[in-house]
């Protein structure tokens, strides 16, 4: 007789090579790695040039406010805007497909 731990190990082994699975890591990751990627080279590049274009980021935009201020909101702005399509996203595109995969596990 299998223990409930092996029970969990066999489900999960089903559902790891099961299509519906690997398709959902598919979308995971080819949304996920790219918006990554490009959210860390937009933050490197902001520390970069606050580092080595000091004379850029000084300049002024609106009174006291300088290139490098607007830069770093706009990084704040960048990650809510990401977080924010990430759950459209996510609602769209992973979370019917992981129901799915849920509901079939279950059974």
């Amino acid at each position: 007789m299998l223990s409930s731990a092996q029970k969990d190990t066999d489900i999960y082994q089903q559902v790891r090579q099961s299509p519906d699975f690997v398709e959902l890591r598919h979308r995971f990751r080819s949304f996920v790695f790219p918006l990554t990627a490009a959210f860390l080279a937009w933050y490197l590049l902001y520390v970069v040039m606050s580092g080595w274009a000091r004379d850029f980021m000084a300049q002024k935009v609106l009174g006291n406010i300088n290139v490098a201020l607007v830069f770093g909101l706009l990084q704040f702005v960048s990650t809510f805007a990401i977080a924010w399509w990430y759950a459209r996203h996510a609602e769209r595109k992973f979370d019917p497909l992981s129901e799915k995969i849920r509901k079939e596990a279950g059974q």
